[in-house]
C-alpha cells in the first residue's frame, strides 16, 4: 500500500523557520510563541505518521522522537541563526528516534511530505533507524545505542571551533561506549553537547527501578562533565541551558528531565511508549488537537498481509523468540527451587519482551535480573555465575548485539563458563528497524580453537523443534547459542504431511536433518530460510525436478555422514538469512573439498542492505522461494 498521491494531512506548511542567536539568553514573547507553535506542529505529525506504522504492522518508535521536539526545534533555530558556529546535524544515539530525521528531512524540503506516510514500509527509504545514503536529508547512520557519542567525538575534532551537538537518552547512557567517549571528551575538551532525554524508560521498564542508584548526572559529572540539569518541558529553562551549553566551551550535557510521552493519555510516563504509539492512542489524541484529515487517514489503513501459500508446511504460525522462554521455564519447572536458585541465573538487557525472558521472569522471578542496556557486562555476569560446573547463566538480546559481545565470548570460553544464549531477531525476517538490527554475523559467537572450551550454535526452524533444542542442551556444559527470528514461522510438515518435529521427535545437537530426499541434489537451510527452501523444494519437485532438502539446525558441527550423503549429490546449494560473507554458505564448500567432495556448489544469503518492511526483505535478499528456484535450475543445467 502506498499513498504518495495522497496529501499529506496536518499542514507541515504551517511550520516557521525560526532563527535563534545562543548569543542572547532570553526568548522574546514572539519567539516562544513560534517555538510553541512549532513543537506542538512536529509532535501532531509525529504521532500521527508513526501510527501510520502501527496501522500497517511495521511498527516503530513513537514517544522517543515525540519527548525530543523541543530541543530539535531549539538548535534548528540554532542553525539557522548562527550557522558558522555548528555542524549542522541532528546526530542521535538512539535511532530509533528516526522520525525525527524524516520530519526534519521533510520540513527542510529534502523529503516530500507525503512520503512520511510510507514511514518504515517496504523500498520506502525510511527505515526503522536512519541510514546515510539511503534517505535524503538524512546526514548519519545509527542504529545501536551507544554507538554516536564515540563517533561524535571524532567529528568534533574534524570541526575544531564548532559545536557538535549528540542527542542522547538514559537508555544510551547505560551502554559502556558512552562512559568511554565522556573520558575522551573531557581529556581531549572537545566542544560536544550532549542532550540528554532522562524520563526514566526503555522498553521493559524504568531505570530508576531495575538500575537503582543509576544517575545519568552523576555518571557524567564523575567523568568530568559540566551537567545542565533541568525540565525539559520548560521551554525557557530548556532555552537558556541550550545557550549556556553553547557559549561555554568544552564538553557539556544538558539533561532534560520530563515523562515519557507527555501530553498523550494513555503513554505518559509509560515505559509502552517507547515504542510505536497504538492506532487507537493516536486517534485520540489527534481527535483532540482537531487533525481530523489525519484521524480519516488513519482509519482507513487496511494491513497488508503476506499472501503467498507455502507448500511443505503447516498453517500453524509460532514466535520462537518466545517460546525459548516457554522451553526454559518448563525445563525449571522440574527443578526445585532450591535447586533452581543455585543452579541458574538469567539476566536480561531490557529486552525480557522481546527475547522470551519474560516468561522466566512470570514464573520464577527469584532467579531473574532485570538489568539495563550493557550487553557486555550483563554477559559477563551470566558467564561468571556459570563457572562453576553444574551452574549456568541464561543470557539474551538481540542477535545484532552479539557483535558487541564477542570478546566477552572469549574470555567465557577462556573461564570454561557455562552460558546457554538466546539471541533473538536473528536474520533479516520482519526488520523494518533495517540493516542496522540485521542479525546477520551470527556465526562470530563460534570465536574459539578447536580444542577450546565448547561452543554450539543452533537454529531451531519451528517452535516444535525450538522446545526440543532447549529442552536437549539446557543442562550441556560450554556456550549455547540458540538463534530465533523476529518473525513468526509455521510449523514444518514431512513428506506424508505430519510435522516432522512432533512429539516423538527428539533434537540430536550436532545432527543434520533430511526434510526430504532428492536425487538431482540438495539444498541445505536453516531457521526460517528452511520453511521458504522447503517450498522451493515442493515446487520444483512439481515441475519434476527430484531436489532434496537438509535441514542443520547446529550450525558449526560438521555431520559427517550427512556431509558424505551432500557431497556425493550433483549439487549443493546452501540456503541462509546470514551474511553471505560469514554465514555458513562462506564455509560449506571448504567443508566439502577437505573431504574431497566436487558438487556444483553455491550459496544464498543476506548482501544487500534492507528495504525495510517486514516479509519483503527476503525477496529483496533473492532468498525468496522464486529466487531459490531460479539459483537450482542454474546449478542443474
Amino acid at each position: 500500500m502506498t499513498f504518495t498521491d495522497i496529501k499529506f494531512p496536518i499542514e507541515l506548511s504551517a511550520y516557521k523557520p525560526l532563527k535563534l542567536n545562543p548569543a542572547n539568553a532570553t526568548l522574546t514573547t514572539e519567539q516562544r510563541d513560534t517555538l510553541k507553535a512549532n513543537i506542538q506542529l512536529c509532535r501532531d505529525a509525529i504521532v500521527f505518521f508513526t501510527a501510520t506504522g502501527a496501522a500497517k504492522g511495521v511498527g516503530g518508535h513513537t514517544g522517543g522522537p515525540y519527548d525530543t521536539v523541543p530541543e530539535v526545534m531549539i538548535l534548528d533555530a540554532f542553525f539557522r541563526g548562527a550557522s558558522d558556529q555548528f555542524v549542522p546535524i541532528f546526530f542521535d544515539e538512539a535511532g530509533h528516534r528516526v522520525a525525527t530525521q524524516y520530519l526534519m528531512a521533510a520540513l527542510h524540503g529534502n523529503l516530500p511530505a507525503e512520503q512520511l506516510l510510507r514511514y518504515r514500509e517496504a523500498h520506502s527509504t525510511l527505515p526503522g533507524h536512519p541510514e546515510l545514503g539511503l534517505t535524503p536529508g538524512v546526514k548519519f547512520s545509527s542504529g545501536r545505542l551507544g554507538h554516536m557519542w564515540p563517533y561524535v567525538n571524532g567529528v568534533a575534532m574534524a570541526n575544531p571551533g564548532k559545536v557538535v551537538f549528540c542527542l542522547g537518552s538514559d537508555g544510551s547512557q547505560q551502554e559502556g561506549n558512552d562512559a568511554e567517549a565522556a573520558r575522551l571528551a573531557v581529556a581531549q575538551y572537545l566542544n560536544v553537547k550532549l542532550i540528554i532525554d532522562d524520563n526514566d524508560v526503555t522498553i521493559a521498564g524504568h531505570p530508576s527501578k531495575y538500575l537503582p542508584g543509576f544517575s545519568v548526572a552523576k555518571t557524567l559529572q564523575g567523568h568530568g562533565l559540566k551537567v545542565l540539569e533541568g525540565d525539559g518541558e520548560d521551554l525557557d529553562d530548556l532555552y537558556s541551558r541550550l545557550c549556556e551549553a553553547v557559549t561555554t566551551p568544552g564538553p557539556i550535557a544538558i539533561i532534560n528531565k520530563r515523562p515519557m510521552c507527555p501530553g498523550i493519555e494513555g503513554l505518559e510516563g509509560s515505559n509502552h511508549g517507547h515504542d510505536v504509539i497504538s492506532v487507537d492512542l493516536a486517534i485520540k489524541y489527534l481527535e483532540s488537537r482537531g487533525q481530523t484529515a489525519a484521524v480519516e487517514h488513519l482509519k482507513s489503513i487496511t494491513k497488508p498481509k503476506q499472501t503467498y501459500t507455502f507448500l511443505g508446511s503447516g498453517s500453524e504460525w509460532g514466535a520462537n523468540r518466545n517460546v525459548f522462554g516457554e522451553a526454559v521455564v518448563a525445563v525449571l519447572s522440574r527443578m526445585s527451587e532450591t535447586e533452581r536458585k543455585q543452579k541458574v541465573m538469567v539476566i536480561d538487557s531490557d529486552l525480557e519482551g522481546s527475547c522470551g525472558l519474560k516468561k522466566i521472569h512470570d514464573a520464577y522471578p527469584e532467579i531473574f535480573v532485570p538489568s539495563g542496556i550493557m550487553e557486555r557486562g550483563n554477559f559477563s555476569a551470566a558467564a561468571g555465575f556459570g563457572m562453576e560446573e553444574g551452574k549456568q547463566g541464561i543470557f539474551a538480546t538481540f542477535s545484532a548485539f552479539l557483535e558487541m559481545c564477542i570478546s566477552e565470548i572469549t574470555m567465557a570460553r577462556l573461564n570454561y563458563s557455562n552460558v546457554l544464549c538466546h539471541f533473538s531477531h536473528a536474520g533479516i525476517d520482519d526488520m523494518a528497524d533495517n540493516t542496522c538490527h540485521f542479525g546477520l554475523n551470527n556465526m562470530f559467537a563460534d570465536n574459539g580453537l578447536d580444542d577450546g572450551y565448547e561452543t554450539r550454535l543452533y537454529f531451531p526452524a519451528d517452535v516444535n523443534q525450538m522446545k526440543a533444542c532447549v529442552e536437549a542442551v539446557f543442562f550441556e556444559p560450554g556456550l549455547r547459542f540458540i538463534f530465533s527470528t523476529r518473525s513468526k514461522v509455521p510449523n514444518i510438515k514431512d513428506s506424508n504431511n505430519n510435522d516432522l518435529f512432533g512429539s516423538s521427535y527428539k533434537f540430536v545437537p550436532g545432527k543434520d536433518e533430511v526434510v526430504r530426499e532428492g536425487t538431482q541434489g540438495y539444498i541445505i537451510s536453516f531457521g526460517d530460510a528452511l520453511y521458504r527452501a522447503l517450498d522451493a523444494v515442493e515446487r520444483l519437485k512439481q515441475e519434476g525436478l527430484d531436489v532434496g532438502l537438509i535441514n542443520k539446525p547446529t550450525l558449526n558441527v560438521i555431520d559427517e555422514e550427512m556431509m558424505t550423503k551432500i557431497g556425493n549429490a550433483p549439487f549443493a546449494l546452501v540456503v541462509e538469512s546470514f551474511n553471505r560473507r560469514t554465514g555458513l554458505g562462506s564455509r560449506f564448500g571448504s567443508w566439502l573439498l577437505e573431504r574431497g567432495f566436487t558438487p556444483k556448489y553455491a550459496y544464498l544469503g543476506t548482501h544487500h542492505e534492507g528495504c525495510g518492511g517486514l516479509w519483503e526483505q527476503f525477496p529483496h535478499q533473492g532468498i525468496d522461494p522464486v529466487s531459490i528456484m531460479n539459483k537450482v535450475k542454474e546449478l542443474i543445467k
